[in-house]
């Protein structure tokens, strides 16, 4: 896979990441992902270099407008409320505590 498409690949994530991180429920969130992917895929068969590298900044100053001030995070992952919450009991556990 090129470059290209692994950077385009990473902004359409980012992208549908930023709109969940306004849109938390699923259902509000979908057409919002929608929309997305079809801005997206109306894009898709450019050819001009010039162009898609307008297209790309473009994206990128959007992603960066969008950005939201407090970006939701699983409670589990790092920067969560319950990240590595229980470190010291999984560490320390044994089988003779299981008995």
């Amino acid at each position: 896979m090129s470059a290209h498409r692994c950077y385009v690949r990473s902004l359409y994530k980012k992208a549908l990441y930023t709109s969940l991180d306004w849109y938390p429920n699923r259902a509000s969130w979908r057409p919002i992902a929608l929309q997305i992917r079809a801005e997206f895929e109306a894009n898709r068969g450019e050819s001009s270099p010039v162009r898609i590298q307008q297209l790309l900044r473009e994206t990128e100053d959007v992603l960066e407008e969008y950005q939201h001030p407090l970006p939701y995070k699983y409670p589990t992952a790092p920067g969560g409320t319950k990240y590595e919450r229980n470190r010291w009991f999984e560490d320390n556990m044994t089988i003779e505590y299981l008995l």
